[in-house]
C-alpha cells in the first residue's frame, strides 16, 4: 500500500512539473505575442496575433492549473489558426511553416500529456491525437527538402536548325561568348544522357583569395588549347585547356592597392590577322604582324588602375607597341578620380574587343559625392592603343579627349557591366547606371535624366548615339543596367534586344530603333520624396513579358523561421515607408523592392539559340535606406563603405544615406522565399516556360554553424548560366556549393557537382581543339554572402572511355 501511494505521489509530483513547463511556456509565448499584437495593431496590422495571444495566456495558466480546458481552448486555437494561415497563404508551404509548425508542436505535447489532466482518462485518444500531430510534423519536415513554388508552364521547345561546332575550332571569345551575349555552345558532346557522369577533370589555384575588397566573378576566355583566367586583382594566367597547367601569368603591380571593389569578370582577345574589315582609324593603318611575331595574337586586360593592357596570347609578354610599354590609362581627362584612400574609377568588367576596337565603360564608386568622374565610353585602338572616340553625354561636342584644361563631364552615368554589338547594323548596346549619387538626383540636369538607367546604341565606327530606351526615369533607387543585353532574331525577323533589369522586368526591343516589341506601358508612381528632389510621375514596365519579383510586398508576405520572428517582421515592415516599387528615398526608413542587387544583376540572361528560350536568375533582397541630414556628419569616417551596412556621404546633397538589410532577428530575409529563382522565357511566344527556386541553404552559415540541410528554399544568386545544344543549361552561382545541370525544358536537376567553396562567376563551355573533349569550367572564389572564400578555377568533364 504505501509502494502504491509513494509511486503515486511520484506520478503526481512529475505531472505538475510538466503541466507547469507547458503552461509556463504557453504564458509566456501568449505574452510576447499580445504585446507584439498590441503594436502591430497600433500600425494598422493583423489582430490574429493579439487574439492568438491572449488565447495562450489563458491556455497557459488553464494548464498550470491543471484544467482540461486548457486542451479545448489549445485545440480552439490550432483550428482559427489553420483557418486564418489558409486565408492569408492558401496553401503556400513556406508560407504555412512559420504560422502552423509551432501549433504541430503545442499539439504532439499536448496530446502526449493530456491524460495528465483527466486522471488517466482518454489515454488512447489523447495518443492518437499526438500521433497525427506527429505524422503532420514528420510529413511537414520531409516536404522542406521538396522545392516548392515550382512552375511549369509546359512550353515545347520549337528548335530550329543549328550547325554544331563539336569539331573544336569555336572559342570562348567574348565574356558572354559571342557578341549577341548568349552564353550558349553549338556543343552536344555532354548531353542529357551522360551528364550524369561528369567528374573534375582538372583544378587549378591561383593563390589569391577572394577577401576583404575582392571578389572572384571571373568567367574565363577560351582561344584554342589555351584558357584564359584572370584574378580580382588584375593577374592574368593563362592555362592548358586540357589539364590546367600554366603556361605563363602576367601581374601588374598597382597602385589602386585600397579599392573596395577587386573585380576582373574577364578579359578579351585581339588577332589582327582575322580583321579583314578594319574600322578607319584616323592616322592610322591596321598592319598584320608576321606569322610567330610578338603579339601576333592579344590578350587585353583592364587592371584595377583603369589601365588598358595588352598582353601576347602565347607567352604573357607586354605587347610594347601598344600605348606606352604595352599599357593606356583610362584616367586621361577624367579629371580628379580620388576619393579618401582610394581611387573612384575603374573597370571591373571584360574589355570589349569589336574588330580593330577595344570599347570601354567605367565604374565609379557608388554614393561618394555629386562630383564623381565622368561615366564616358571609349574606344580604343587594338593595334596601337590611341583613343579612337568618347561618347560623352553631357557634352557630345568631344568625340575624343577633351580640350586642354578640361575634363569629360563630371558624374554622367556609366556603364561599368557588359555590351552586347551587333556588326551588320553597326550598333553595340551600352547598359547604363544612374547618375551619382544614386539615391537623390535634385541637381540632375535634363541630358542626364534622359539617358539614366536606359541602355543606348552607339554607332560602333563613331561613337554617336542613335537611340536611348529608358528603363527607370529619374533613377534615385540604384536601379542601374547590370546585366549585358542579350540579341536574338524572332521567328519573322525582327532584330530584337532583350534587357534584364534589377526591376525584375525584361524589355524586348526592336534593336534597330530601341521601340518596344513587347509592349511598353507608363504607370503612376508615388509622388512623395525628399527635400530638393523629384521624381518622374509615371515608369515604364513591361506587359507582355514575364517580370520575376515585382510583386507589391504586403503584411501576409513578411516570414520568419518562427512566430516571434515573423510577428517582428510584420511589424518592421509596417512601420516602414513603402508604397510599392517607386516608393522614393525619405528621411523615415524606406523599403526598396526588387532591392538594388536585383532582380537581374551582371551574370546577365543565357539564351538557347535554337528555340529562343532566354533563362534567367534572380535576387528578392529587399533593403531599407534612411536619408539623414548631412550637416555635422564626419564624412571622413564613411569613405570606405559600400552596400548593406554602410552610410553613403552623397557629398554636394543635403542628405548622407545609411544602408540595412530588411532583415528578420534572426538575420534572415524578412519577405517570405524563394530569395532567388532560376528561370526560362520563351521569346517567341513570351511566356514564362518554367520557373524553380534557386539552390538551398546546406552551405549558409549562421553564427558561423553550417546549416548541412539541402532545403531549397530558393536563395540569392550572381552570375549566370551557360547553355549548351544538348538542352542543358549549366548554373553554379547559388549560396550552396554546387555546379548544377538542368533540363531547359522543364529545369529539373539533371546532375550537380560538388564544389569547395562557392561561386558567383558564370561558368563557360568549350571543346577542346588537341582532345575533341568538351569542358564546363567555373571559377569557384565564395559565394556572396558566405564567409568561405577560395582561389579555384575547376574544369568538369566526362571521364576518358575505357
Amino acid at each position: 500500500m504505501d509502494k502504491i501511494s509513494a509511486t503515486g505521489a511520484s506520478a503526481t509530483g512529475w505531472s505538475r512539473i510538466v503541466l507547469w513547463l507547458l503552461g509556463g511556456l504557453l504564458a509566456i509565448s501568449g505574452l510576447g505575442l499580445g504585446l507584439g499584437g498590441v503594436e502591430l495593431i497600433s500600425l494598422g496590422g493583423s489582430w490574429y496575433y493579439l487574439i492568438a495571444g491572449v488565447v495562450m495566456l489563458v491556455a497557459g495558466i488553464l494548464y498550470i492549473l491543471r484544467r482540461p480546458a486548457a486542451a479545448a481552448l489549445l485545440a480552439a486555437l490550432t483550428v482559427f489558426t489553420v483557418l486564418w494561415s489558409l486565408h492569408e497563404v492558401g496553401f503556400d508551404y513556406w508560407g504555412l511553416v512559420p504560422r502552423l509548425a509551432p501549433f504541430l508542436v503545442m499539439g504532439l505535447i499536448a496530446g502526449l500529456i493530456h491524460p495528465l489532466l483527466t486522471g488517466g482518462r482518454f489515454r488512447k485518444e489523447s495518443f492518437a491525437v499526438a500521433g497525427v500531430f506527429a505524422l503532420l510534423l514528420v510529413a511537414g519536415f520531409a516536404a522542406m527538402f521538396k522545392p516548392h513554388g515550382v512552375i511549369e508552364n509546359n512550353v515545347a521547345a520549337q528548335n530550329d536548325p543549328i550547325a554544331l561546332q563539336d569539331d573544336g575550332t569555336a572559342n570562348w571569345e567574348f565574356y558572354g561568348n559571342d557578341p549577341e551575349g548568349t552564353r550558349f555552345v553549338a556543343f552536344d558532346k555532354i548531353n542529357k544522357d551522360n551528364v550524369k557522369d561528369l567528374q573534375v577533370a582538372w583544378q587549378f589555384r591561383s593563390g589569391e583569395l577572394a577577401v576583404g575588397a575582392s571578389e572572384s566573378q571571373n568567367t574565363p576566355s577560351q582561344i584554342g588549347d589555351t584558357v584564359y583566367t584572370c584574378t580580382p586583382t588584375s593577374e592574368v594566367i593563362a592555362l592548358n585547356a586540357d589539364t590546367g597547367d600554366v603556361k605563363w601569368r602576367h601581374r601588374v603591380e598597382l597602385q589602386n592597392t585600397k579599392t573596395v571593389w577587386n573585380r576582373c569578370r574577364g578579359v578579351g582577345y585581339y588577332e589582327p590577322a582575322a580583321v579583314s574589315d578594319p574600322y578607319p582609324i584616323e592616322g592610322e593603318t591596321h598592319v598584320v604582324p608576321a606569322a610567330g611575331a610578338l603579339c601576333e595574337r592579344r590578350i587585353i586586360q583592364v587592371t584595377m588602375d583603369a589601365d588598358i593592357v595588352a598582353l601576347d596570347a602565347d607567352t604573357g609578354a607586354l605587347c610594347t607597341d601598344f600605348g606606352t610599354d604595352g599599357k593606356v590609362s583610362m584616367m586621361t581627362g577624367l579629371g580628379d578620380v580620388k576619393f579618401g584612400h582610394s581611387f573612384s574609377y575603374a573597370y571591373t568588367s571584360a574589355p570589349t574587343i569589336i574588330r580593330n576596337l577595344i570599347v570601354v565603360g567605367g565604374w565609379v564608386f557608388d554614393g561618394r559625392a555629386l562630383d564623381e568622374p565622368s561615366g564616358v565610353i571609349r574606344a580604343f585602338s587594338a593595334d596601337t592603343g590611341e583613343l579612337v572616340w568618347a561618347w560623352d553625354l553631357g557634352n557630345p561636342e568631344i568625340t575624343r579627349l577633351p580640350p586642354e584644361g578640361e575634363t569629360y563631364t563630371r558624374s554622367t552615368p556609366n556603364m561599368w557591366t557588359h555590351p552586347a554589338f551587333d556588326e551588320k547594323l553597326g550598333l553595340v548596346y551600352m547598359p547604363l547606371g544612374n547618375q551619382q549619387p544614386d539615391f537623390w538626383g535634385g541637381d540632375r540636369p535634363p541630358l542626364t535624366d534622359k539617358y539614366s538607367t536606359g541602355v543606348v546604341a552607339l554607332d560602333i565606327a563613331t561613337g554617336r548615339d542613335k537611340w536611348v530606351f529608358q528603363t527607370a526615369h529619374h533613377d534615385i533607387w540604384d536601379y542601374d543596367l547590370a546585366s549585358q543585353p542579350t540579341l536574338y532574331d524572332l521567328p519573322d525577323g525582327t532584330p530584337a534586344l532583350i534587357q534584364p533589369t534589377k526591376r525584375g522586368q525584361l524589355f524586348m526591343l526592336d534593336r534597330r530603333t530601341g521601340e518596344p516589341i513587347s509592349k511598353v506601358e507608363e504607370r503612376p508612381v508615388p509622388q512623395e520624396v525628399a527635400f530638393g528632389d523629384r521624381v518622374s510621375p509615371t515608369q515604364p514596365y513591361t506587359v507582355d513579358m514575364p517580370s520575376f519579383g515585382t510583386k507589391p510586398l504586403t503584411e501576409q508576405d513578411m516570414w520568419g523561421a518562427t512566430f516571434f520572428d515573423q510577428l517582428a517582421c510584420r511589424i518592421a515592415f509596417k512601420k516602414l515607408n513603402y508604397k510599392g516599387e517607386f516608393t522614393a528615398p525619405s528621411l523615415e526608413p524606406t523599403l526598396i523592392y526588387p532591392g538594388y542587387y536585383g532582380g537581374f544583376n551582371w551574370g546577365s540572361a543565357a539564351l538557347d539559340k535554337r528555340n529562343g528560350f532566354l533563362f534567367v536568375n534572380d535576387i528578392r533582397m529587399p533593403q531599407v535606406v534612411t536619408l539623414r541630414p548631412a550637416e555635422g556628419v564626419d564624412m571622413d569616417s564613411l569613405v570606405s563603405g559600400h552596400g548593406v551596412g554602410s552610410t553613403y556621404p552623397m557629398i554636394g546633397t543635403p542628405f548622407v544615406i545609411d544602408h540595412e538589410a530588411f532583415n528578420s532577428p534572426l538575420g534572415l530575409p524578412c519577405q517570405q522565399p524563394p530569395w532567388g529563382v532560376f528561370a526560362a522565357v520563351s521569346l517567341k511566344t513570351q511566356q514564362l516556360v518554367w520557373e524553380r527556386p534557386a539552390g538551398t541553404v546546406q552551405d549558409v552559415k549562421m553564427d558561423g554553424l553550417r546549416v548541412g540541410l539541402p532545403v531549397p528554399l530558393g536563395m540569392p544568386t550572381l552570375g549566370g548560366g551557360v547553355v549548351t545544344a544538348s538542352g542543358i543549361v549549366f548554373y553554379a552561382g547559388t549560396q550552396d556549393y554546387y555546379l548544377r545541370a538542368m533540363d531547359i525544358e522543364t529545369g529539373k536537376e539533371l546532375w550537380k557537382g560538388r564544389l569547395p567553396v562557392g561561386a558567383q562567376a558564370t561558368p563557360m563551355s568549350y571543346i577542346s581543339p588537341v582532345t575533341g573533349k568538351q569542358y564546363i569550367v567555373i571559377v569557384a572564389g565564395g559565394a556572396r554572402q558566405s564567409p568561405d572564400r577560395g582561389d579555384y578555377v575547376i574544369a568538369f568533364a566526362l571521364p576518358d572511355k575505357k
